[in-house]
């Protein structure tokens, strides 16, 4: 009874720590394509020859 339990435990920490991970890579690449999107988007800027839409 406990190596069952044993397993069942383990696999539903493997289904959580995938789940967490593919979310985590479709983040990834939201905030990847905002990046470029900014990239190629950017403002004049006030005082510098290339702007950015981002204050850092």
């Amino acid at each position: 009874m406990v190596p069952l339990l044993i397993v069942l435990l383990l696999a539903l920490l493997l289904f959580g720590a995938g789940f967490a991970l593919h979310l985590l890579w479709w983040i990834a690449v939201f905030v990847l394509v905002l990046w470029l999107l900014g990239f190629f988007f950017r403002g004049a800027g006030t005082g510098r020859s290339r702007g950015r839409w981002y204050r850092w």
